[in-house]
């Protein structure tokens, strides 16, 4: 059965410019997938650059274009938004009872095994199989840079390191920061990985990653002081230690904050702003 093409769900007018919502058939994940996108005014901004946002665990692209307020400062400065799902999805799709492994917790990493490895392909996913998809519809500048919230400020670090000279900067609120080293990224890492080989989940950990790098991407990190997660999940102190002192990192723990997207609300300017410096 041949597959469908891009179909448009969604179609709003927001700050001069358009909120749209998209589904298609994915090759690599098996599944329908959507994904949510933001363009500037294209009369102005003809060619915008591209912010890859990657959300959070149980999180949907709606999560972002719904409560992060976004749009104003992105049709400000030019700055197409494209908002990917966290996940393979449908009733085939290997799952979990909790909300941190399975649907909805993908983690932007290309598992390898059973039986999660038939689906859950995230990695490639966005950076071959979705990239194109976009490039053949829709008209960007080839500048990108890549930002996300919880899971995804980790998806958006271990990208970003993975493809320094694709991406110009990266930023994140509230990142698993070391997921090797933390209880939500040992039971994904488990499970989509293997226990055996935990040499692999070194290519999937931006602590092991930024200790690697040989071209130096800029990075911006917030994070709250009242995050309930900070300690046991996120672990910034881990990754930091292991951040070169030259290295161009801006780090932010702000008191006051939570892991909410009331915080990402509070800081997604400031985030923008920067990678439009990058751009």
């Amino acid at each position: 059965m041949p597959k469908k093409p891009l179909e448009q769900l969604e179609n709003h007018h927001s700050f001069g410019g358009t909120q749209l919502k998209y589904r298609h058939d994915s090759a690599v994940l098996d599944c329908p997938m959507t994904f949510s996108l933001f363009l500037p005014d294209t009369h102005k901004f003809p060619h915008p650059p591209l912010l890859w946002w990657l959300s959070g665990l149980s999180s949907t692209d709606d999560n972002f274009t719904h409560k992060a307020g976004a749009q104003r400062t992105a049709a400000e400065l030019g700055i197409a938004i494209l908002i990917p799902d966290t996940s393979p999805r449908g009733e085939h799709v290997a799952d979990d009872p909790e909300y941190d492994l399975g649907q909805g917790a993908g983690f932007y990493l290309d598992a390898t095994e059973a039986p999660w490895s038939e689906h859950y392909q995230m990695y490639r996913y966005l950076t071959e199989e979705l990239s194109d998809l976009i490039k053949q519809h829709f008209t960007f500048s080839g500048k990108e840079a890549i930002s996300g919230h919880s899971m995804g400020g980790h998806g958006a670090l271990v990208i970003g390191l993975k493809n320094p000279t694709r991406f110009s900067s990266i930023s994140a609120f509230a990142p698993i920061l070391s997921p090797s080293q933390v209880p939500w990224g040992i039971r994904a890492f488990t499970n989509y990985l293997g226990k055996v080989n935990q040499i692999s989940w070194k290519n999937w950990d931006a602590s092991e990653l930024i200790q690697a790098v040989t071209y130096q991407v800029p990075i911006l990190i917030h994070q709250g002081r009242q995050d309930p997660f900070l300690a046991e999940q996120l672990d910034p102190a881990y990754f930091l230690s292991k951040t070169a002192p030259d290295y161009p990192l801006t780090y932010h723990l702000v008191d006051g904050y939570d892991h909410s997207y009331y915080f990402v609300a509070s800081f997604i300017e400031a985030h923008l702003r920067f990678h439009a410096q990058h751009f």
